[in-house]
């Protein structure tokens, strides 16, 4: 297996079953061209993309810059056998590259696995929280 980063919008259009819906173009292009926005994929050793997990930098005057774990997915056939972790820990090495003082990600309270995830992949709880959300514009 081997991770790299994404950087073209055919590689998101070949991995698209990674993802939750399939990528939009426009989208795909805005986040791509947004430097403090990351994707990266694991790849099989046919060339297949197995895993993804995207970030966002944050930024805030107080506290400097931070990454938000955005999304993380993995094939169902390939769970289980350190792709996630792999990707977890890949995306933080590139958050301390480019000088971010944390990564986060919020998972719902029963997502077992995914709170397995991140924790083999170095992270710790934090006390729980609540997430209050806006649905602006034609969101699911």
């Amino acid at each position: 297996m081997r991770i790299e980063r994404v950087v073209e919008a055919a590689a998101v259009r070949a991995g698209a079953a990674l993802f939750d819906d399939p990528p939009a173009e426009a989208a795909t292009a805005d986040f791509l061209r947004d430097p403090g926005h990351h994707l990266l994929f694991a790849y099989d050793d046919t060339d297949h993309p197995v895993g993804m997990i995207s970030g966002v930098e944050t930024t805030h005057p107080d506290k400097g810059t931070e990454l938000l774990i955005y999304e993380l997915g993995v094939e169902p056939e390939e769970r289980r056998r350190g792709v996630a972790t792999a990707l977890v820990q890949a995306l933080g090495e590139l958050a301390r590259e480019r000088g971010c003082y944390g990564m986060w990600v919020a998972v719902d309270p029963d997502n077992r696995a995914a709170r397995a995830t991140y924790r083999r992949a170095g992270a710790g709880e934090e006390a729980p929280c609540v997430v209050l959300a806006w649905t602006l514009i034609g969101g699911r």
